[in-house]
């Protein structure tokens, strides 16, 4: 069986990712082959094809954490997954692909009345957000959250679990013209973030504890987001995405510049100010397959809606797909389809 693959053969370079042609055997015991239907991109796959990211495997490597598609064949042991069900699953890398053997405890039935699209949109950023507000964040009933990337998926998946949790919430974004997005996701307040980030943030406030934060940005915004973060407050770093490049390879200058002047937090300060920072990455939680069927169930339990896909791209256009990602330009999820 052939499957189309596209592969680093080193990280560094964008430009080492090629579409290529490998043979796969059948699903081993356990397993279950999927025919790929769509793919999803997230940060840590650019991250990852900049070696940028610890996780990123040595040597060549096939990107992509999550996907949908159709089961084609079943190997021994595997139960509930039947020839023909769409699924969607998440794979520490290995995702870019056309067909893939992969572990029946990753892959979940896709909601009969969700695309293909939506079902490639939803473990990285459902799981990427209620981890680091529900098991993280301690998220309370009517709390004050503030999400940035708001417009994200992630950020869009975060606003809809809090409102579960009557929460007030705060979207930030990088330009006005995704405020669209967060008015009608019923974010209860906005902020484009700038130099005035701190003023506008008072302000939306409107005199609230700010309770919880999602952090994704780093630097500056980490920094006045963490003072005006109340006591018994938590923040939970989920990205930084001031490290990302829009080009083929890494801006080093750049990233050297942010890596010495990253925030730096002491200690013995916050535990006068009674104040935490958390943070974890979803390779973590993937080696943790229990813990993460358990999440599932709890938001399953949820009405969270369909995932937002906000742009999709053809099998033979990753590259277009990848560069809209990096510009800072997309909104939702952006999707692969093959």
């Amino acid at each position: 069986m052939i499957a189309n693959q596209y592969v680093m053969s080193k990280a560094g370079s964008i430009s080492n990712l090629k579409l290529t042609e490998v043979e796969i055997g059948g699903p081993a015991e356990g397993e279950v082959q999927v025919a790929v239907k769509a793919v999803g991109l997230n940060f840590a796959d650019v991250f990852a094809m900049h070696g940028l990211y610890s996780a990123t495997p040595k040597g060549s490597f096939v990107p992509g954490l999550e996907f949908s598609g159709i089961v084609e064949k079943k190997g021994s042991g595997v139960e509930g997954l039947e020839e023909g069900t769409r699924v969607m699953g998440v794979t520490k890398f290995g995702g870019y692909t056309d067909r893939i053997n992969h572990d029946h405890r990753y892959l979940i039935p896709m909601k009969d009345d969700w695309s293909f699209e939506e079902g490639a949109s939803y473990l990285v950023q459902g799981l990427t957000a209620y981890y680091a507000l529900v098991s993280l964040g301690n998220l309370q009933n009517g709390a004050t959250v503030l999400i940035h990337s708001g417009a994200g998926g992630v950020g869009i998946m975060a606003n809809r679990i809090a409102r579960q949790f009557n929460a007030f919430t705060i979207g930030t974004i990088g330009s006005e013209n995704k405020r669209d997005v967060l008015v009608n996701e019923g974010f209860d307040g906005i902020v484009v973030r700038g130099g005035d980030f701190k003023e506008k943030l008072e302000e939306s406030l409107q005199g609230r504890d700010l309770n919880i934060i999602v952090e994704t940005i780093g630097g500056k915004i980490f920094k006045e987001g963490y003072k005006q973060l109340s006591p018994q407050g938590r923040m939970v770093v989920v990205g930084a995405s001031q490290f990302a490049s829009p080009g083929k390879i890494p801006n080093y200058a750049k990233l050297i510049w942010h890596y010495i002047n990253r925030p730096k937090i002491d200690p013995q300060e916050m535990i006068q100010e009674n104040k935490a920072v958390l943070a974890f990455n979803l390779i973590w939680l993937y080696d943790r397959v229990h813990l993460m069927n358990e999440m599932l169930d709890e938001m399953s339990k949820l009405d969270l809606g369909k995932p937002f896909v906000g742009k999709t791209f053809q099998w033979n256009e990753m590259y277009d797909a990848i560069k809209f990602f990096q510009s800072g330009k997309s909104t939702g999820k952006v999707v692969v389809t093959l």
